[in-house]
């Protein structure tokens, strides 16, 4: 029996009896919104100002977010020192999804909506997906639908609530409230919303952006919910993962040895930062409308104009980060007595609101290494990309948050390594099991969101032939 026996008793609402009709819906629901977006000058942003002494872009009533300078020395990383933009935006938000059994199935409300970034426009979001200058009313729109869900007092049973990080990369400490509630009653739905169970979710996830980053990292609290007990005594790569999630297998840490590993990570960490202000960092420039690096890596700041009939605001202009390459983010599996264990990385997060957090054994854009020699490269990226086919369990690209990065998106995968790779790694990585790692995601400023997505990839698996 799965861990949401007993949980879910009511019903009412849309769902699909088969994949193919959600895709018939999600169609529809592409054809009946109208949306742009247009590449803009920095300059011509309206709302937008560039301050007269830092160079820092500030909106005009000083809510939403600034993009300001970082100063980063003693990172601990690949390259220990350097200047770059950063997205400051101190404000939480809201990323909640409502469950509810239709059937004695396990139901997540999920909506269909259009982010400025996102690179086919309409993805699958969250229930809920706002920030807190979205459900104040900053911007002056429509209020955000089923908030009241999420928000004290609610009805309804909290399943997960945490508060989780961001892509420390780009964004200064910045965290969002992951939140998961069961509902019982009726829930009207609006005609951008439906109703996904796990399997159905499971194969959406193999399409390549569809399902959002704010839609994975929530459904990291529950990826270890899902009912595997027909593959646990299976010899094979399924077997392992199954075992991996179920409680009382053999691990190959136990969680307090993992604990005082993680602690010991960032007791290690010598990460400096501070704000600087824009005009003052090194190896950036304004060229062409754009804040761009000075050798064309990394990012690019750029502006952008956005008309859509579907958002709480009809149109507005923003800044957005805009990456020059596509990134890798994966994780490296192995059976120990078989049940799988994830290289994981205890990396120092730049923008990280602790400094370091459990990560990917891989996340990096490879084109900015491209030329240097292997100690300048991340650590395992060539056992990623030179993988043979037979040991990519899960490769797909996926789109990053779509509010503030455009068209950013990341190759996620999941590498099954042979016996002969060694159990001992260097200190900053660890062997944990996917229960481990979902008794860490339980809690904030554990996993980073990259590790997140991985995460949920690990617990809605499907294999090809399936």
């Amino acid at each position: 029996m799965g861990e949401w026996d007993g949980i879910f008793r009511t019903e009412g609402g849309r769902v699909f009896s088969g994949i193919a009709e959600f895709h018939d819906w999600y169609a529809g629901r592409r054809r009946a919104h109208g949306y742009r977006v247009d590449r803009i000058p920095l300059d011509a942003l309206d709302g937008w100002r560039t301050d007269p002494d830092s160079g820092n872009l500030v909106h005009r009533t000083g809510r939403f977010f600034t993009v300001e300078g970082l100063d980063v020395a003693d990172s601990g990383r690949e390259v220990s020192a350097w200047q770059q933009p950063i997205i400051v935006q101190p404000e939480q938000g809201v990323l909640g999804i409502l469950v509810k059994e239709f059937g004695g199935v396990p139901h997540f409300l999920l909506q269909v909506k259009m982010e400025p970034g996102n690179v086919n426009g309409l993805q699958l979001s969250p229930t809920v997906q706002a920030t807190r200058s979205n459900f104040t009313g900053a911007h002056g729109g429509r209020s955000v639908p089923y908030l009241e869900y999420f928000t004290a007092p609610r009805s309804g049973r909290v399943l997960s609530d945490v508060l989780q990080s961001e892509q420390a990369s780009w964004f200064l400490a910045k965290r969002n409230r992951n939140m998961i509630v069961q509902v019982d009653g009726d829930v009207p739905v609006l005609e951008d919303f439906c109703w996904l169970d796990f399997e159905q979710i499971a194969l959406l996830l193999r399409e390549p952006n569809l399902v959002n980053m704010d839609t994975r990292t929530v459904l990291a609290g529950a990826a270890s919910w899902r009912d595997r007990d027909a593959d646990l005594v299976a010899d094979t790569f399924r077997g392992a993962l199954a075992r991996s999630w179920a409680p009382g297998n053999v691990a190959l840490h136990d969680t307090t040895h993992l604990l005082s590993w993680f602690t010991e990570a960032k007791n290690r960490c010598t990460l400096a930062r501070q704000l600087v202000p824009l005009t003052k960092v090194e190896g950036w420039s304004r060229r062409d409308g754009a804040l761009v690096h000075d050798r064309d890596q990394h990012f690019a700041v750029i502006g952008v104009s956005v008309e859509t009939d579907s958002r709480e605001v009809a149109r507005w202009h923003q800044p957005m980060f805009e990456p020059r390459s596509q990134g890798v983010i994966a994780f490296l599996v192995r059976r120990i007595g078989g049940v799988l264990h994830v290289l994981m990385q205890a990396r120092t997060e730049t923008g990280g609101f602790d400094g370091v957090e459990m990560a990917p054994t891989v996340q990096c854009q490879p084109d900015s290494y491209r030329g240097l020699p292997e100690e300048r490269r991340p650590r395992f990226l060539s056992e990623v990309l030179e993988a043979p086919p037979e040991r990519i369990r899960f490769d797909r690209v996926h789109s990053e948050e779509g509010g503030r990065f455009y068209h950013a998106q990341n190759r996620y995968l999941l590498v099954e390594v042979g016996d002969d790779f060694p159990l001992r790694v260097p200190d900053d990585y660890a062997w944990i099991t996917l229960r481990q790692l979902t008794d860490f995601v339980r809690y904030g400023n554990h996993l980073n969101v990259e590790a997140r997505s991985l995460l949920t990839f690990a617990g809605f698996y499907k294999e090809d032939d399936e």
